[in-house]
């Protein structure tokens, strides 16, 4: 896969040896930036995205990383609660170019404490 090489780098969540979530992720200076996670629509509402979310944190963590970021459509409200709920806050707005295409996003970051496990 192309985009897993210059440091990206992808965390698959697996039940019963299928693969059912999925998020890229890049380390920044002082962030892990994390995008394109999906979920499976079996497995949507059963608690994947939080886990994967978990995991990245502790990741960010073990790499001493101050916070989490992630950019959600602005049209996507169940998402921007969901990261809500586990300590995101929207950090600022701003539209995206894609494809020929505006996208209105919100940066969403969680601060995490260093050396503190969740």
């Amino acid at each position: 896969m192309q985009s897993l090489k210059h440091g990206k780098k992808a965390v698959i969540l697996y039940v019963e040896n299928k693969p059912v979530a999925i998020a890229r992720f890049t380390l920044e200076e002082a962030s892990l930036y994390f995008y394109r996670l999906s979920v499976i629509p079996a497995f949507q509402g059963k608690g994947m995205a939080k886990q994967l979310i978990q995991w990245l944190e502790t990741y960010a963590k073990e790499c001493g990383k101050e916070s989490l970021s992630c950019k959600v459509r602005m049209s996507v409200s169940r998402n921007i609660a969901l990261y809500e709920s586990i300590g995101f806050y929207i950090e600022e707005k701003e539209i995206v170019h894609r494809d020929g295409v505006d996208i209105p996003v919100v940066n969403m970051k969680k601060e995490i404490l260093k050396g503190v496990m969740a």
